[in-house]
Protein backbone atom coordinates (compact mmCIF):
# COMPACT_ATOMS: atom_id res chain seq x y z
CA UNK A 1 0.00 0.00 0.00
CA UNK A 2 1.20 3.49 -0.87
CA UNK A 3 -0.13 6.84 0.33
CA UNK A 4 1.01 10.05 -1.33
CA UNK A 5 0.33 13.57 -0.09
CA UNK A 6 0.58 16.66 -2.30
CA UNK A 7 -0.15 20.28 -1.29
CA UNK A 8 -2.56 22.71 -2.90
CA UNK A 9 -1.21 26.08 -4.03
CA UNK A 10 -2.02 29.76 -3.83
CA UNK A 11 -0.87 31.85 -6.78
CA UNK A 12 0.00 35.45 -5.96
CA UNK A 13 1.42 37.00 -9.14
CA UNK A 14 2.08 36.12 -12.77
CA UNK A 15 -0.88 33.87 -13.52
CA UNK A 16 -1.52 33.73 -17.26
CA UNK A 17 2.15 33.92 -18.24
CA UNK A 18 2.49 30.20 -17.40
CA UNK A 19 0.54 29.08 -20.47
CA UNK A 20 2.89 27.56 -23.10
CA UNK A 21 0.99 29.52 -25.73
CA UNK A 22 2.47 32.60 -24.05
CA UNK A 23 5.82 31.70 -22.51
CA UNK A 24 7.18 29.87 -25.57
CA UNK A 25 7.17 33.25 -27.30
CA UNK A 26 7.76 35.63 -24.41
CA UNK A 27 8.79 33.55 -21.35
CA UNK A 28 6.82 33.88 -18.12
CA UNK A 29 7.01 33.63 -14.36
CA UNK A 30 4.79 33.36 -11.31
CA UNK A 31 5.08 33.86 -7.56
CA UNK A 32 3.16 31.25 -5.61
CA UNK A 33 3.15 29.18 -2.45
CA UNK A 34 1.83 25.81 -1.41
CA UNK A 35 -0.20 25.53 1.78
CA UNK A 36 -0.93 22.96 4.47
CA UNK A 37 -4.03 21.68 2.71
CA UNK A 38 -3.50 18.45 0.78
CA UNK A 39 -4.61 15.93 -1.78
CA UNK A 40 -4.12 12.26 -0.78
CA UNK A 41 -3.91 9.17 -2.96
CA UNK A 42 -4.17 5.72 -1.41
CA UNK A 43 -2.93 3.12 -3.91
CA UNK A 44 -2.69 -0.64 -3.50
CA UNK A 45 -2.69 -3.82 -5.54
CA UNK A 46 -6.20 -5.20 -5.81
CA UNK A 47 -6.59 -8.83 -4.70
CA UNK A 48 -7.67 -11.10 -7.62
CA UNK A 49 -11.08 -11.97 -6.20
CA UNK A 50 -13.25 -9.59 -8.19
CA UNK A 51 -14.74 -9.48 -11.66
CA UNK A 52 -13.06 -6.11 -12.27
CA UNK A 53 -9.41 -5.00 -12.33
CA UNK A 54 -9.58 -1.36 -11.29
CA UNK A 55 -11.56 -0.02 -8.35
CA UNK A 56 -11.66 3.77 -8.02
CA UNK A 57 -13.00 5.93 -5.22
CA UNK A 58 -13.13 9.69 -5.61
CA UNK A 59 -16.37 11.69 -5.59
CA UNK A 60 -17.60 8.85 -7.80
CA UNK A 61 -17.10 5.10 -7.72
CA UNK A 62 -15.76 3.10 -10.65
CA UNK A 63 -15.17 -0.64 -11.02
CA UNK A 64 -13.89 -1.58 -14.47
CA UNK A 65 -11.88 -4.29 -16.23
CA UNK A 66 -9.81 -2.11 -18.56
CA UNK A 67 -7.95 1.19 -18.27
CA UNK A 68 -9.78 2.42 -21.37
CA UNK A 69 -13.09 2.05 -19.49
CA UNK A 70 -12.04 4.45 -16.71
CA UNK A 71 -13.98 7.71 -16.86
CA UNK A 72 -11.70 9.80 -14.61
CA UNK A 73 -9.40 11.43 -17.22
CA UNK A 74 -6.35 11.94 -15.02
CA UNK A 75 -6.41 8.39 -13.65
CA UNK A 76 -6.98 6.87 -17.09
CA UNK A 77 -4.27 8.83 -18.88
CA UNK A 78 -1.76 8.58 -16.01
CA UNK A 79 -2.15 4.78 -16.01
CA UNK A 80 -1.62 4.73 -19.78
CA UNK A 81 1.40 7.03 -19.53
CA UNK A 82 3.00 4.84 -16.86
CA UNK A 83 2.26 1.65 -18.84
CA UNK A 84 0.30 0.15 -15.96
CA UNK A 85 -1.80 -2.15 -18.15
CA UNK A 86 0.72 -4.97 -17.59
CA UNK A 87 0.39 -4.75 -13.82
CA UNK A 88 -2.17 -6.51 -11.69
CA UNK A 89 -5.37 -4.89 -10.50
CA UNK A 90 -5.30 -1.61 -8.60
CA UNK A 91 -7.42 0.10 -6.01
CA UNK A 92 -7.19 3.90 -6.08
CA UNK A 93 -8.75 6.06 -3.37
CA UNK A 94 -8.65 9.85 -3.45
CA UNK A 95 -9.38 12.24 -0.60
CA UNK A 96 -8.62 15.93 -0.08
CA UNK A 97 -8.73 18.68 2.52
CA UNK A 98 -10.44 21.12 0.13
CA UNK A 99 -13.08 20.75 -2.59
CA UNK A 100 -12.41 20.40 -6.30
CA UNK A 101 -13.11 23.21 -8.80
CA UNK A 102 -12.07 25.78 -6.22
CA UNK A 103 -9.08 27.60 -7.73
CA UNK A 104 -6.27 26.01 -5.72
CA UNK A 105 -4.92 23.84 -8.52
CA UNK A 106 -6.78 20.73 -7.35
CA UNK A 107 -6.81 18.95 -10.74
CA UNK A 108 -3.08 19.34 -11.28
CA UNK A 109 -2.37 18.50 -7.64
CA UNK A 110 -4.30 15.27 -8.12
CA UNK A 111 -2.28 14.37 -11.23
CA UNK A 112 1.03 15.05 -9.47
CA UNK A 113 -0.08 13.04 -6.44
CA UNK A 114 -1.25 10.07 -8.52
CA UNK A 115 1.85 9.96 -10.75
CA UNK A 116 4.02 10.04 -7.63
CA UNK A 117 2.14 7.03 -6.24
CA UNK A 118 2.52 5.10 -9.51
CA UNK A 119 6.27 5.73 -9.61
CA UNK A 120 6.51 4.48 -6.05
CA UNK A 121 4.49 1.37 -6.92
CA UNK A 122 7.06 0.64 -9.65
CA UNK A 123 9.93 1.28 -7.18
CA UNK A 124 11.06 4.29 -9.19
CA UNK A 125 12.55 7.44 -7.74
CA UNK A 126 11.28 10.57 -9.44
CA UNK A 127 12.65 14.11 -9.17
CA UNK A 128 10.40 17.07 -8.49
CA UNK A 129 11.17 18.44 -11.95
CA UNK A 130 10.33 15.16 -13.68
CA UNK A 131 7.11 14.85 -11.68
CA UNK A 132 6.03 18.37 -12.69
CA UNK A 133 6.88 17.85 -16.36
CA UNK A 134 5.08 14.51 -16.49
CA UNK A 135 1.95 16.01 -14.93
CA UNK A 136 2.03 18.86 -17.46
CA UNK A 137 2.37 16.32 -20.28
CA UNK A 138 -0.52 14.18 -19.03
CA UNK A 139 -2.85 17.15 -18.64
CA UNK A 140 -1.99 19.06 -21.79
CA UNK A 141 -1.07 16.36 -24.29
CA UNK A 142 -3.04 13.32 -23.16
CA UNK A 143 -6.15 14.76 -21.50
CA UNK A 144 -5.99 17.76 -23.89
CA UNK A 145 -6.80 20.38 -21.27
CA UNK A 146 -5.75 24.00 -21.79
CA UNK A 147 -3.99 24.29 -18.45
CA UNK A 148 -1.00 26.38 -17.52
CA UNK A 149 2.21 24.99 -16.05
CA UNK A 150 2.38 26.59 -12.61
CA UNK A 151 0.04 24.31 -10.67
CA UNK A 152 1.89 21.08 -11.42
CA UNK A 153 5.24 22.73 -10.66
CA UNK A 154 4.09 24.25 -7.37
CA UNK A 155 2.51 20.98 -6.21
CA UNK A 156 5.64 18.98 -7.03
CA UNK A 157 8.17 21.34 -5.41
CA UNK A 158 6.23 22.94 -2.56
CA UNK A 159 7.17 26.17 -0.80
CA UNK A 160 7.12 29.88 -1.55
CA UNK A 161 8.72 30.23 -4.97
CA UNK A 162 9.39 32.35 -8.00
CA UNK A 163 8.82 29.93 -10.89
CA UNK A 164 10.27 30.88 -14.28
CA UNK A 165 8.98 29.36 -17.54
CA UNK A 166 11.60 29.67 -20.28
CA UNK A 167 10.65 29.81 -23.94
CA UNK A 168 12.57 26.56 -24.58
CA UNK A 169 10.20 24.75 -22.22
CA UNK A 170 12.55 24.56 -19.24
CA UNK A 171 11.27 25.48 -15.78
CA UNK A 172 13.31 27.09 -13.00
CA UNK A 173 12.09 27.08 -9.41
CA UNK A 174 13.69 29.70 -7.18
CA UNK A 175 13.02 29.68 -3.43
CA UNK A 176 11.94 33.00 -1.97
CA UNK A 177 13.77 33.17 1.32
CA UNK A 178 11.94 34.88 4.17
CA UNK A 179 12.48 34.84 7.91
CA UNK A 180 10.13 32.74 10.01
CA UNK A 181 8.77 35.98 11.49
CA UNK A 182 7.96 37.43 8.06
CA UNK A 183 6.38 34.17 6.89
CA UNK A 184 4.20 34.13 9.98
CA UNK A 185 3.08 37.69 9.30
CA UNK A 186 2.32 36.77 5.69
CA UNK A 187 0.12 33.92 6.91
CA UNK A 188 -1.56 36.00 9.63
CA UNK A 189 -2.46 38.86 7.30
CA UNK A 190 -3.90 36.54 4.65
CA UNK A 191 -7.56 35.59 4.65
CA UNK A 192 -8.67 32.74 2.42
CA UNK A 193 -12.43 32.68 1.79
CA UNK A 194 -14.41 29.98 0.02
CA UNK A 195 -17.24 31.50 -1.98
CA UNK A 196 -19.00 28.20 -2.60
CA UNK A 197 -19.16 29.04 -6.30
CA UNK A 198 -17.72 26.19 -8.35
CA UNK A 199 -16.70 26.47 -11.99
CA UNK A 200 -15.06 24.51 -14.81
CA UNK A 201 -11.57 25.98 -14.98
CA UNK A 202 -10.85 24.48 -18.40
CA UNK A 203 -13.69 26.44 -20.00
CA UNK A 204 -12.21 29.71 -18.74
CA UNK A 205 -8.69 28.58 -19.67
CA UNK A 206 -9.78 27.83 -23.24
CA UNK A 207 -11.09 31.38 -23.56
CA UNK A 208 -7.81 32.79 -22.20
CA UNK A 209 -5.72 30.67 -24.56
CA UNK A 210 -7.84 31.69 -27.54
CA UNK A 211 -7.29 35.33 -26.60
CA UNK A 212 -3.53 34.71 -26.35
CA UNK A 213 -3.49 33.12 -29.81
CA UNK A 214 -5.35 36.13 -31.21
CA UNK A 215 -2.91 38.50 -29.43
CA UNK A 216 -5.82 40.06 -27.53
CA UNK A 217 -4.09 39.63 -24.16
CA UNK A 218 -0.58 40.82 -25.06
CA UNK A 219 -0.85 44.15 -23.28
CA UNK A 220 -2.31 42.64 -20.11
CA UNK A 221 0.15 39.73 -19.92
CA UNK A 222 3.14 42.03 -20.45
CA UNK A 223 1.81 44.17 -17.59
CA UNK A 224 1.32 41.05 -15.41
CA UNK A 225 4.92 40.01 -16.14
CA UNK A 226 6.15 43.52 -15.30
CA UNK A 227 4.17 43.51 -12.05
CA UNK A 228 5.68 40.15 -11.08
CA UNK A 229 9.22 41.47 -11.56
CA UNK A 230 8.43 44.67 -9.67
CA UNK A 231 6.96 42.66 -6.81
CA UNK A 232 10.10 40.54 -6.62
CA UNK A 233 12.48 43.51 -6.48
CA UNK A 234 10.36 45.92 -4.43
CA UNK A 235 8.70 43.52 -1.98
CA UNK A 236 10.09 39.97 -1.81
CA UNK A 237 13.77 40.85 -2.16
CA UNK A 238 13.57 43.35 0.70
CA UNK A 239 14.58 42.31 4.21
CA UNK A 240 11.16 43.26 5.52
CA UNK A 241 7.97 42.62 3.60
CA UNK A 242 5.87 45.75 2.99
CA UNK A 243 2.46 44.22 3.57
CA UNK A 244 0.45 47.20 2.41
CA UNK A 245 2.40 47.31 -0.83
CA UNK A 246 1.91 43.55 -1.17
CA UNK A 247 -1.85 43.88 -0.81
CA UNK A 248 -1.99 46.75 -3.28
CA UNK A 249 0.00 44.68 -5.78
CA UNK A 250 -2.52 41.84 -5.41
CA UNK A 251 -5.26 44.34 -6.22
CA UNK A 252 -3.47 45.35 -9.44
CA UNK A 253 -2.91 41.68 -10.34
CA UNK A 254 -6.64 41.02 -9.94
CA UNK A 255 -7.58 43.98 -12.16
CA UNK A 256 -5.23 42.71 -14.89
CA UNK A 257 -6.44 39.13 -14.51
CA UNK A 258 -10.05 40.18 -15.13
CA UNK A 259 -9.05 41.47 -18.54
CA UNK A 260 -7.73 38.08 -19.71
CA UNK A 261 -11.25 36.70 -20.22
CA UNK A 262 -14.80 37.91 -19.76
CA UNK A 263 -15.45 34.67 -17.85
CA UNK A 264 -13.00 35.43 -15.00
CA UNK A 265 -15.46 37.43 -12.91
CA UNK A 266 -19.16 38.20 -12.57
CA UNK A 267 -21.39 40.66 -10.72
CA UNK A 268 -21.47 38.57 -7.55
CA UNK A 269 -17.68 38.32 -7.37
CA UNK A 270 -17.23 42.01 -8.16
CA UNK A 271 -19.58 42.87 -5.28
CA UNK A 272 -17.50 40.72 -2.90
CA UNK A 273 -14.38 42.69 -3.80
CA UNK A 274 -16.10 46.06 -3.36
CA UNK A 275 -17.28 45.05 0.11
CA UNK A 276 -13.85 43.65 0.98
CA UNK A 277 -12.09 46.93 0.23
CA UNK A 278 -14.68 48.81 2.28
CA UNK A 279 -14.05 46.39 5.15
CA UNK A 280 -10.33 47.03 5.34
CA UNK A 281 -8.64 44.70 2.84
CA UNK A 282 -5.48 46.09 1.24
CA UNK A 283 -6.09 43.93 -1.80
CA UNK A 284 -7.00 40.48 -3.02
CA UNK A 285 -7.52 38.20 -5.96
CA UNK A 286 -9.67 35.31 -7.02
CA UNK A 287 -7.54 32.18 -7.18
CA UNK A 288 -7.25 29.87 -10.15
CA UNK A 289 -8.81 30.45 -13.54
CA UNK A 290 -11.65 32.55 -12.16
CA UNK A 291 -15.42 32.34 -11.96
CA UNK A 292 -15.64 31.21 -8.33
CA UNK A 293 -13.87 29.10 -5.73
CA UNK A 294 -11.47 30.66 -3.24
CA UNK A 295 -10.55 34.31 -2.89
CA UNK A 296 -7.40 35.44 -1.14
CA UNK A 297 -7.57 38.80 0.64
CA UNK A 298 -4.73 40.58 2.36
CA UNK A 299 -6.15 42.20 5.47
CA UNK A 300 -4.13 43.79 8.31
CA UNK A 301 -4.85 42.17 11.66
CA UNK A 302 -6.41 45.35 13.03
CA UNK A 303 -9.16 45.11 10.37
CA UNK A 304 -9.76 41.38 10.46
CA UNK A 305 -12.50 41.24 13.08
CA UNK A 306 -14.63 43.68 11.10
CA UNK A 307 -13.75 41.95 7.84
CA UNK A 308 -14.66 38.44 8.99
CA UNK A 309 -17.91 39.65 10.50
CA UNK A 310 -18.85 41.17 7.15
CA UNK A 311 -18.10 37.92 5.32
CA UNK A 312 -19.36 35.50 7.95
CA UNK A 313 -21.51 33.70 5.35
CA UNK A 314 -18.34 32.49 3.60
CA UNK A 315 -16.04 29.79 4.92
CA UNK A 316 -12.77 31.21 6.29
CA UNK A 317 -9.84 28.79 5.88
CA UNK A 318 -6.70 29.64 7.88
CA UNK A 319 -3.53 28.19 6.38
CA UNK A 320 0.19 27.80 6.87
CA UNK A 321 2.82 27.74 4.13
CA UNK A 322 3.94 24.20 3.21
CA UNK A 323 7.50 23.52 2.10
CA UNK A 324 7.37 19.77 1.56
CA UNK A 325 5.96 19.40 -1.94
CA UNK A 326 4.64 16.02 -3.07
CA UNK A 327 5.61 13.24 -0.68
CA UNK A 328 5.28 9.51 -0.09
CA UNK A 329 3.94 9.41 3.45
CA UNK A 330 3.36 5.65 3.65
CA UNK A 331 4.89 2.73 1.78
CA UNK A 332 4.49 -0.96 2.46
CA UNK A 333 5.07 -3.90 0.14
CA UNK A 334 2.91 -6.15 2.30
Amino acid sequence: MIITRTPFRISFFGGGTDYPEWFKNHSGSVISTTIDKYCYINLRNLPPFFNYKYRLRYFKKEEVKKISEIKHPSIRESLNFMNMNKNGGLEIVHSADLPALSGLGSSSTFTVCFLHALHSLKNENVSKTQLAMEAIHVERNLIKEKVGSQDQTAASFGGLNHIVFENNGNIQVNDLIMSSEQLKLLEQNSILLFTGLQRKANQIAVDKVNNIKKNKNDKFLFNIAKLTEQTLSEIFYKKKLDFKKFGEALKIQWELKKKLSSKVTNNQIDEIFLEAYKSGAYGGKLLGAGGGGFILFFVPKKNQKKFLKKFSKFLYVPFRIDNSGSQIIYFSKR
